[in-house]
């Protein structure tokens, strides 16, 4: 990619201008993704890795077109493993969570299309961020703007795209247990950080759903909780076992659906794989880095079907337990009826710390 000089973000907000952040299963002009690098996230110098990200790449290069961008030192293993019809660019970034640290493109009534680049902290700076340094990370969305050509909000509140769903008609998902953490804006209180999140999103109304997934190292991303597949449509991720830590946590979030939203959003339930916990070899494969989260032999691992990705025409679908894998292909396949499902084994970019849906970061057709 040749480097594209950044212009100074726009001085008002989406909403004031009239943009709104489009549901997900409105059409894309693309997808953008990064290259997995970090050996203190990835084992075994990202190979196997690689793969996943390699699979998913082509399962949405078939219907849209795909970019990835990958650190220089890195570009080379990314075209030799990516299908041809897959962009690669430069693209410098201290991990691979594109959904975080991209862009959110909202969408304005004529069709022109801008990015709000939010302020991004390593899911929780100081306080609980999982790595130290996050200085590439956070200038990944205004680059990717500039190689797009977009005009670009950059906004005030700690946020990643991953904590963020929207209905594409003015309503917005969002945990507290994300946005209200002490790591990123806890001090500017729920009311603050709710007018913040309508200003840039031009939403009317946030959903407030008490905590995310279970030992979800980004404290509750709503994105691996629910997804919003259909207007008027939620799935949630709900566990079999009622004993299950994350059962209330399931529980909670329905009852605050029925509250916020009454009943203009029917709430299916998906099945949640596992519990699944990270083994001896996968942990063996790992090059611990000072200040960067550990990762450990037994740690439980957020597994959600809630994760997946909706390209033109499919939905891209995270495999990650044989006894609840077809269920769950089941449940996606009944919600978009007009989408070919397609399943991914998807282990390896959960053993990261996030799924499909993480990896991935769409560009609306506008």
């Amino acid at each position: 990619m040749t480097p594209v000089e950044l212009t100074p973000p726009l001085t008002t907000t989406p909403a004031a201008d009239g943009f709104r952040m489009p549901g997900e299963f409105e059409p894309h002009a693309g997808t953008w993704m990064l290259w997995p690098c970090r050996p203190d996230t990835w084992r075994d110098d990202a190979g196997p890795a690689e793969a996943a990200f390699a699979a998913v790449a082509a399962a949405i290069a078939a219907v849209e077109p795909v970019t990835v961008g990958a650190r220089a030192d890195r570009l080379d293993r990314a075209r030799a493993i990516l299908p041809a019809d897959v962009r690669v660019v430069a693209l410098d970034s201290d991990d691979a969570w594109m959904r975080d640290v991209g862009p959110t493109v909202v969408v304005g009534p004529g069709g022109e299309r801008r990015a709000v680049d939010w302020t991004f902290n390593a899911w929780g700076g100081t306080v609980h961020g999982l790595y130290r340094d996050w200085t590439a990370d956070d200038r990944v969305a205004a680059a990717v703007a500039g190689a797009e050509g977009l005009a670009r909000y950059r906004c005030p509140l700690i946020q990643e795209g991953g904590g963020l769903h929207s209905d594409g008609a003015g309503t917005l998902f969002v945990t507290a247990e994300c946005v209200l953490s002490a790591g990123r804006n806890a001090g500017l209180g729920r009311e603050r950080a709710e007018a913040l999140l309508k200003d840039y999103t031009g939403s009317e109304t946030v959903v407030w759903l008490p905590h995310g997934v279970v030992e979800d190292e980004t404290t509750g991303h709503v994105d691996n909780l629910l997804h919003v597949p259909a207007p008027g449509l939620v799935l949630l991720t709900w566990p079999e076992d009622a004993e299950d830590p994350q059962s209330a946590r399931s529980r909670a979030a329905r009852e605050a659906l029925r509250a916020a939203a009454g009943d203009r959003f029917e709430v299916r339930l998906l099945p949640m794989p596992g519990p699944l916990y990270m083994t001896e070899e996968e942990a063996a494969g790992l090059v611990p880095a000072p200040g960067a989260k550990p990762r450990r032999a037994g740690d439980r691992l957020a597994a959600s079907y809630a994760n997946f990705y909706l390209a033109n025409g499919r939905a891209i679908v995270p495999l990650l337990d044989p006894r609840t894998d077809e269920a769950a292909l089941r449940i996606v396949a009944d919600a978009v009826p007009e989408r070919e499902i397609v399943g991914v084994p998807a282990r390896e970019i959960l053993l990261g710390g996030g799924n499909i849906h993480c990896i991935t970061q769409q560009v609306p057709a506008g």
